[in-house]
């Protein structure tokens, strides 16, 4: 089935992604997974590279482009390696839309070189423990001080992905309280200097899969944030969030259609070369059904993605459409990458095997960007039901 979504700039691109990943993160890519995190160093490298600079003004150093298939081939080409970038995805595709929609022309000039150099890498600290996917519950507070010059800021984050490297943090909490009427007032975000004293870093979470992305424990005591340091209008922070989640439900959506796709490569690779019972594993009728059946999930969940893809260039993704490119998506990774790893029989379950990790990795995107049972909600709501 052809495609037609990518242009031959988008393959060069490719191209080049392909061979960086090859020369600079495959040989390191088991000391990363040990260490549970991606050197400080490679987010420069990735700097040097250009690729946090793609959506970037150029008066501020990018390229000045306006898409999303940059990131989508990253995401196939990360997939296809079985390697993840660290926490660095979190820089481009969460906190950078809030930088460029919602920084005033001064913040631009503070915020974004360093931003596209890696020199300053970003992260989003939204949800709270015992909050979870309920954000009008945060308990962190920013108060306004005496004098107007600062905001005082308390309060703790949890699952913060990028949480250990960051420089800067898009930190949501309050700075009024809720009403009767909208418990979502009186959120606003702010863009906090990681070195300010009182921030601190607490425990870099042990997770279950994207073992090298730093995810991290985020504790504000009496954190002085400049006024100069507010994104966006007091208060309104709730709906800047809302603003944003179709595109990160995007990024979710393609990222895990690239995941299945990477998963029946590995697979059919896998049971091309093993051996049983005096036969290729891949000779086998079963082994040929059960990739085929992964295969054709594969090619609707690229239709989907591909689609999601169009309309978010186009301004066009509804909350609804991508919640459900979404749902769709992570449920069809999900079945594909369990057969394709069952496929490997137990040496799908080492994790020197890129399915293992695969396998891990993926599950998390069924919870994070809003959980399934949410995405079934916004598109019923979008039924009328």
């Amino acid at each position: 089935m052809r495609r037609t979504v990518f242009t031959e700039d988008h393959e060069a691109f490719r191209d080049t992604i392909r061979a960086f990943i090859e020369a600079e993160v495959v040989p390191v890519y088991d000391e990363w997974f040990a260490a549970g995190q991606a050197p400080r160093d490679f987010y420069h490298k990735l700097g040097e590279l250009g690729i946090f600079g793609i959506n970037v003004p150029e008066e501020f150093g990018g390229a000045g482009l306006e898409t999303h298939k940059f990131e989508a081939v990253l995401y196939e080409e990360t997939a296809r390696a079985g390697v993840q970038f660290g926490g660095s995805g979190v820089h481009v595709l969460l906190a950078l839309p809030y930088i460029k929609m919602l920084a005033t022309e001064e913040q631009k000039k503070r915020y974004l070189p360093k931003f596209v150099s890696g020199e300053e890498m970003w992260a989003l600290a939204m949800t709270e423990p015992g909050t979870g996917s309920d954000l009008a519950g945060m308990k962190t507070t920013a108060r306004l001080s005496e004098d107007g010059t600062h905001y005082v800021l308390n309060g703790a984050k949890t699952f913060i992905t990028g949480g250990v490297h960051a420089d800067r943090v898009i930190v949501c909490a309050r700075t009024a309280a809720p009403t009767a009427e909208d418990r979502r007032h009186g959120i606003s975000l702010f863009a906090v200097d990681t070195k300010a004293d009182g921030y601190s870093v607490g425990r870099k979470l042990d997770k279950l899969g994207l073992r090298t992305s730093d995810t991290a424990e985020l504790a504000f005591v009496d954190v002085k944030v400049p006024v100069e340091d507010l994104l966006g209008e007091e208060n309104k922070g709730f709906h800047y969030l809302g603003l944003n989640l179709p595109s990160e439900r995007w990024g979710i959506a393609f990222g895990s259609y690239a995941q299945a796709k990477a998963a029946v490569r590995f697979a059919k690779e896998y049971v091309q070369d093993r051996t049983v019972f005096g036969k290729t594993v891949a000779s086998f009728q079963n082994t040929k059904f059960e990739l085929a059946a992964c295969q054709a999930e594969v090619d609707a969940a690229e239709a989907v993605a591909d689609r999601a893809l169009e309309a978010l260039d186009a301004g066009e993704l509804t909350a609804a459409e991508a919640a459900s490119a979404k749902l769709f998506c992570t449920e069809v990774a999900h079945r594909v990458i369990d057969r394709c790893l069952q496929l490997h029989g137990g040496y799908g379950f080492m994790n020197e095997y890129p399915i293992a990790r695969l396998y891990a990795d993926n599950r998390v995107n069924r919870i994070y960007g809003g959980t399934s049972e949410v995405m079934k909600m916004i598109i019923a709501k979008d039924m009328g039901l």
